[in-house]
């Protein structure tokens, strides 16, 4: 069946208005399950007039944390009941297997549960600032929130945003992005059946990243934008931003260093390597595709990991047998092709896969083999760009000084991790890796708990933790006269 594709705007399902079509494709077998139309710069600025006049209301801005809280817990609980649902439209969708989008629904309901208990935590401070005077620090809602997510995540990066900007009363504008809106139309469904939740608090709008993006980071009704992305869209969204100076927060690309020292476990080292970067069928900017192997190693290494790169099964999601799934379109299996190309010409040698994959049904679909490259140099494009691919660098370093050399040698700054028995090592080259997100004998798992983002070129400000919740609140001092009399400043 083909769903339609509509924009959620003052709580009604409303059409896009252009006939400029949008059509979803499920990419293991290039099926269409969605089917509808880009918005226009217009529609886009309606939801953000909807927006505007209903935090200006004060209804869910002026809403007790309790009050909201509850919001949050009762949508959570949605997202449970129809879990299955979502997660199987996120696998047809965006090509991840079925394991890897179910355990995104149960982060999701878990992203809501720990903004409805954050938001009800003592909050602001209260300080004596003179004899007569009692100073207190407050937080309140940005206001209007443009937030624009990425298709690897369609559904966990949406709720990253969404939870905590809803839990600071904020109201929103949100673009999914275009290639995989599935699992964004059951959670404003959910919105759209919670009372509770006034109509225009939560918008969403289909549509052209040029369009709808750009409306969004240009207008001046809209107090903050929160984007993840690459880094060239983001440059873009942060030059728009500066017409009203709105706030911005860019979770951007990444490149990172995954560094392996000759004292680990080789076997377990391997394993994290592949899972560093064949997780999501690498379509994660927090992927390990650089991995740094010190000299003694890296031939054992190279050969361990080439030998079990082998036993990866490429196919459909919703493959139980399937390890990693399809690339997520046509247009980013060919950007990866391209780079696969790039690296050949550049003279790196590839030691597996490097080529679509189209043997047993799968030439119906987006699927590329799980590729290595090694005899790299340090500057060629496959070890400084972000390829957001199935596509891993392994080089050498010498000592742990050229190990941290070659981790920090891209704009990037995002993720890292090292491997090593030596936990005084491990942790002096850990601290030493310009990244906002690093592991110890680990690689990619995160906690909401805790900030998610990067150094550099690899973004401004974070989600999730306390911090995620902050990047949607503005801080106001107020000052209290105690015993208010004349300030007999001037001749009376």
């Amino acid at each position: 069946m083909v769903k339609e594709l509509m924009n959620y705007i003052n709580g009604e399902w409303v059409k896009p208005d252009t006939d400029r079509e949008n059509i979803v494709l499920n990419p293991a077998n290039q099926e269409v399950i969605g089917k509808g139309f880009h918005s226009s710069k217009e529609q886009t600025e309606e939801a953000i007039r909807v927006a505007k006049e209903t935090f200006e209301r004060g209804e869910w801005a002026n809403a007790t944390p309790g009050e909201r809280a509850a919001v949050l817990l009762k949508i959570a609980d949605m997202i449970d009941e129809r879990a299955e649902e979502i997660a199987t439209l996120d696998t047809i969708d965006n090509g991840k297997i079925l394991e890897e989008a179910s355990f995104d629904v149960a982060d999701a309901a878990s992203t809501f549960r720990y903004y409805a208990g954050l938001i009800q935590a003592p909050a602001g401070e209260v300080f004596n600032a003179s004899d007569d005077h009692q100073s207190m620090i407050v937080r309140e809602p940005v206001g209007v929130t443009g937030l624009i997510v990425p298709w690897n995540f369609p559904l966990l990066m949406s709720v990253w945003k969404i939870a905590p900007a809803l839990a600071a009363g904020n109201s929103i504008v949100f673009k999914p992005a275009e290639v995989t809106p599935m699992s964004a139309m059951i959670l404003f469904d959910i919105f759209d059946q919670i009372e509770e939740l006034p109509k225009g608090v939560a918008n969403m709008v289909m549509g052209e990243g040029n369009v709808v993006g750009q409306t969004i980071s240009e207008s001046h009704d809209v107090d903050m934008v929160s984007f993840t992305g690459s880094t060239a869209v983001g440059k873009k969204i942060m030059q728009a931003a500066s017409g009203n100076l709105k706030r911005i927060s860019l979770e951007l690309g990444g490149k990172s260093p995954n560094i392996v020292f000759a004292d680990t476990d080789l076997d377990m080292a391997v394993d994290y390597g592949l899972f560093g970067i064949f997780y999501g069928s690498g379509q994660i900017c927090s992927a390990g595709s650089r991995i740094l192997v010190e000299e003694s190693m890296y031939d054992d290494y190279v050969k361990l990991f080439v030998e079990k790169v082998k036993n990866i099964k490429v196919g459909p999601g919703l493959d139980p047998e399937s390890n990693m799934g399809a690339i997520v379109s046509e247009q980013q299996m060919n950007r990866v092709l391209e780079y696969i190309e790039i690296g050949k010409q550049e003279g790196a040698t590839v030691a597996a896969g490097g080529y679509r994959l189209t043997d047993n049904g799968l030439d119906k679909g987006f699927f590329i083999a799980p590729t290595v490259f090694v005899d790299v140099e340090n500057d060629m494009r496959i070890v400084q760009e972000e390829i957001f691919g199935p596509v891993v660098t392994i080089q050498p370093f010498k000592d742990e000084a050229d190990a941290v050399r070659l981790a920090n040698s891209t704009n990037y700054g995002l993720a890292g991790g090292v491997f090593s028995k030596d936990g005084s090592r491990a942790m002096r080259v850990i601290k030493q890796v310009r990244a906002g997100i690093t592991w110890v004998n680990d690689y990619h798992p995160t906690f909401v708990e805790a900030p998610w983002g990067g150094y550099k070129q690899s973004g401004i400000g974070h989600s999730l933790g306390t911090y995620g919740l902050e990047e949607f609140q503005e801080v106001k001092q107020i000052n209290v006269r105690l015993q208010p009399e004349s300030p007999g400043w001037f001749p009376q």
